[in-house]
C-alpha cells in the first residue's frame, strides 16, 4: 500500500553515513496481504459479545487497504447478509438528522477511507450515500465489499441507494465486471447484480430534502409515486425509474426563466436517454411536496459540489450536486465533497484524494502491457548485430582491391579445384576457376548490408513510436474505463492524445462519451435490422418477418416512451406525507484543513 511506504536513504552496500549524501533512494512499500481474513476476526460472535456488531469492519477496512482479499465464503456472506437487509427496506427511505451526505465513489476506494475520516465513524455518524459505487476505479470490489459490511454492521446508520452504474448493462460495458472476475469470480458478480437491484431509489431526509441519483422524473409527482416503481430489475432505458437515475439539470438552469410546463423536461442529449430538467420544474416538484431543495449526484465538480439556483420561495438553493471521488479517474484533479447537515446547519466538507496503489489499464498483465517494449529493444539488438560491418571496415575492404583464389598466388592459400562445365579435356586436365569479386558485387554486397542497417534502423524507430503511443493510449483507454477512446481524438495525433487530459475541463469534456449510457444489444440489433432494410440487402423470407419484428418492437418501445412523457401531467397522487415547517438552513464551507465542531 503506498500510503505506508517511507523512503530510505542508503549506500549500496552499507548504511547511509550522517551528512553524506546518498547515492541513490529506495522506496519501501509492504506487499500486497497474500492471506484472507480468518474468520474469527472478521465476524464476531454476537452471542459472546453483544456489545459488538456482527462483522469487524475496522478490521475489514485495514485488511483491504493493505491490498488484501477475502475467501468465495466470506464475501458470498457479506453479500447475502447485505442483500436481505436492502430488500426489505422500501422504495423511499424517509431518514431523521443529522446525516451525512455523499456523492459518487467510483471504485476509489482509498478515498471511500478518506471520506469517512473526514465524515466520523460510521457508529457515531449516520451517512447516506447516493449511489455510484462501482466502475471507473480499480477498487470497486473493495468499496462495495466495504459499504455492505458497514451496512450489516450498522444497518440504521449507513443507508445506500441506487446509482445508474449499479446495474448489469454499465458494469459490463465499464471495468466492474472484469474486477470481479480478476479477483474473484464471476458468482460474485451475479451475486452483487441482485444486491443491487435491492439497493432503495431515493431518500427523503429530515421531511426536507429530496435525496436521488440523478434527479427528477416527468411521470415522479411526488416521493410516494417513487414507491410504485418495481425496483427488484434492472434499470430500463426510459421511465420513471430510468430518470431517477439518468436524468441531469439543464444546462441553462441557472438562467432559465420559462415558467412553461412544456419546458419542465427536455431530451437529456448527453446521457442519450432521460430527460433534462429546468429550474422551473424543480420548483414546481418542491412547491408540491412542501419541500426544501433536491440534492443528487451523478456529475463530476471541480469543487466536489454544486449549489445551483435559489428558489425565490425559500431563498434555499433548489438544486445541490455532490461529488465525492477527488481526483476521478486519476485526470480530473478535482475535490470531493460530502454534506453534514444537522439542527439547521449545512456544512459542506471537502477533500483531496489520497494516494493508491497502481493497477496496469482494465487489469492488464505485465506480459502483455510490455511485448512493444520487449519488441522495440529486439529491434534494437538485431540493429546493434548488423551494425558490426561498419562503414569503414567496407572502406578498408574495397581498398584492398579484387581477391583473386588463383592456386599459388597468395602463399598459405590452398588451390580451388573446380570441376568443367564442359566436362573433362581431351588431355584429360581440369580446368581451375578464379573467384573474383568485380566492382558491381562489390558495390551490391556493400548497398545489400546498408539496406538491412537502414531497414531494422527504420524498425527499430516505428516500434519505439508504436510503443509510447500504446503506452498513452492504454492508459487513456484506462482511465476512461471502458477501453475505448473518444471519437477523433487518434485523429487529433500525438499532441491531441499529449493534451487530451490536462486539466478539469478537458477531461470532463474528453470524458463526456463515456457518461452517456452505453447502446443495448437488442438497441444494436433494431439499428442493424434497420440499415439492412435501408441498404435493400434483405435475404430470405424469414430474415424480412424477423426484421419485422424488431422495427414493431421499437415502435411499441417509442410508443411507450411517449406515454410515460405524457403522463407528466397528470394530477398530484394522493398520499403525500404531511407539510413539514420549513426552516432556511445555515450553510458552511469548510476544507480538509479547518477541522470544525462536528455538529
Amino acid at each position: 500500500m503506498i500510503e505506508a511506504g517511507h523512503e530510505r536513504a542508503c549506500w549500496p552496500g552499507r548504511p547511509a553515513a550522517e551528512g553524506r549524501k546518498p547515492l541513490r533512494r529506495e522506496l519501501e512499500t509492504p506487499p500486497p496481504v497474500s492471506t484472507p481474513l480468518d474468520d474469527s476476526v472478521l465476524f464476531n460472535d454476537t452471542e459472546a459479545r453483544p456489545d459488538q456488531p456482527i462483522i469487524n469492519v475496522d478490521a475489514l477496512r485495514e485488511h483491504f487497504s493493505r491490498e488484501g482479499r477475502l475467501t468465495t465464503a466470506q464475501v458470498h456472506r457479506i453479500v447475502d447478509a447485505a442483500t436481505q437487509i436492502l430488500t426489505a427496506e422500501p422504495n423511499v427511505l424517509h431518514i431523521p438528522a443529522p446525516i451525512t451526505i455523499c456523492g459518487d465513489i467510483h471504485g476509489q476506494y482509498y478515498d471511500l477511507v478518506k471520506l469517512l475520516d473526514v465524515g466520523g465513524h460510521p457508529s457515531e455518524t449516520r451517512y447516506l450515500f447516493l449511489g455510484d459505487y462501482v466502475d471507473r476505479g480499480y477498487f470497486s470490489v473493495e468499496c462495495v465489499l466495504y459499504l455492505f459490511a458497514l451496512k450489516i454492521a450498522y444497518p440504521q446508520n449507513v443507508f445506500l441507494l441506487r446509482g445508474n452504474h449499479e446495474c448489469r448493462h454499465l458494469t459490463d460495458y465499464f471495468t466492474f465486471k472484469l474486477e470481479c472476475i480478476t479477483k474473484y469470480d464471476e458468482m460474485l458478480y451475479d451475486l452483487l447484480m441482485l444486491a443491487f437491484d435491492a439497493l432503495p431509489l431515493a431518500a427523503v431526509v429530515n421531511k426536507q430534502f429530496f435525496c436521488v441519483h440523478g434527479g427528477l422524473s416527468p411521470s415522479i409527482q411526488t416521493p410516494a409515486d417513487v414507491d410504485k416503481i418495481d425496483r427488484f430489475r434492472e434499470p430500463p432505458s426510459s421511465g420513471p425509474m430510468c430518470d431517477l437515475l439518468w436524468s441531469d439539470p439543464s444546462e441553462d438552469y441557472d438562467e432559465s426563466v420559462s415558467t412553461d410546463s412544456y419546458d419542465h423536461f427536455q431530451h437529456n442529449s448527453t446521457r442519450g436517454c432521460s430527460y433534462f430538467y429546468t429550474f422551473a420544474a424543480t420548483c414546481a416538484f418542491l412547491e408540491r411536496n412542501k419541500l426544501l431543495s433536491v440534492i443528487r449526484a451523478h456529475e463530476a465538480q471541480d469543487s466536489g459540489y454544486r449549489m445551483y439556483r435559489k428558489n425565490p420561495t425559500t431563498g434555499f438553493p433548489s438544486l445541490i450536486t455532490l461529488f465525492s471521488a477527488p481526483n476521478y479517474l486519476d485526470v480530473y484533479n478535482n475535490k470531493a465533497a460530502i454534506l453534514k447537515y444537522d439542527t439547521n446547519v449545512m456544512n459542506i466538507r471537502q477533500f483531496s484524494f489520497s494516494p493508491h496503489p497502481y493497477w496496469l489499464p482494465n487489469f492488464m498483465d505485465v506480459f502483455s502491457w510490455s511485448l512493444p517494449f520487449v519488441a522495440e529493444k529486439i529491434s534494437d539488438m538485431l540493429g546493434s548485430v548488423l551494425s558490426v560491418v561498419t562503414e569503414d571496415e567496407l572502406k578498408q575492404e574495397l581498398a584492398q582491391g579484387p581477391v583473386s583464389l588463383t592456386p599459388g598466388q597468395s602463399p598459405g592459400l590452398p588451390s580451388i579445384v573446380l570441376p568443367s562445365e564442359a566436362g573433362d579435356t581431351a588431355g584429360g586436365e581440369t580446368t581451375t576457376e578464379e573467384a573474383l569479386v568485380s566492382d558491381k558485387d562489390r558495390e551490391a554486397r556493400r548497398e545489400a548490408i546498408r539496406s538491412k542497417i537502414m531497414a531494422v534502423a527504420r524498425m527499430s524507430r516505428v516500434f519505439s513510436v508504436i510503443r509510447e503511443q500504446h503506452e498513452s493510449i492504454v492508459q487513456l483507454k484506462g482511465l476512461y474505463g471502458t477501453g475505448q477512446l473518444p471519437q477523433g481524438l487518434l485523429a487529433q495525433g500525438k499532441a491531441g492524445i499529449d493534451a487530451a487530459l490536462q486539466d478539469f475541463k478537458s477531461a470532463q469534456q474528453a470524458d463526456k462519451p463515456n457518461e452517456a449510457m452505453p447502446p443495448r444489444r437488442d438497441d444494436l440489433e433494431i439499428t442493424s435490422a434497420v440499415t439492412a432494410m435501408r441498404l435493400g440487402r434483405r435475404g430470405s423470407t424469414g430474415a424480412c418477418s424477423s426484421t419485422d419484428n424488431l422495427l414493431l418492437a421499437a415502435q411499441l418501445q417509442q410508443q411507450q416512451q411517449l406515454g410515460a412523457a405524457g403522463s407528466a401531467d397528470s394530477p398530484d397522487s394522493a398520499g403525500a406525507d404531511a407539510p413539514p415547517s420549513i426552516a432556511t438552513a445555515v450553510i458552511s464551507l469548510d476544507s480538509e484543513m479547518s477541522e470544525p465542531a462536528d455538529q
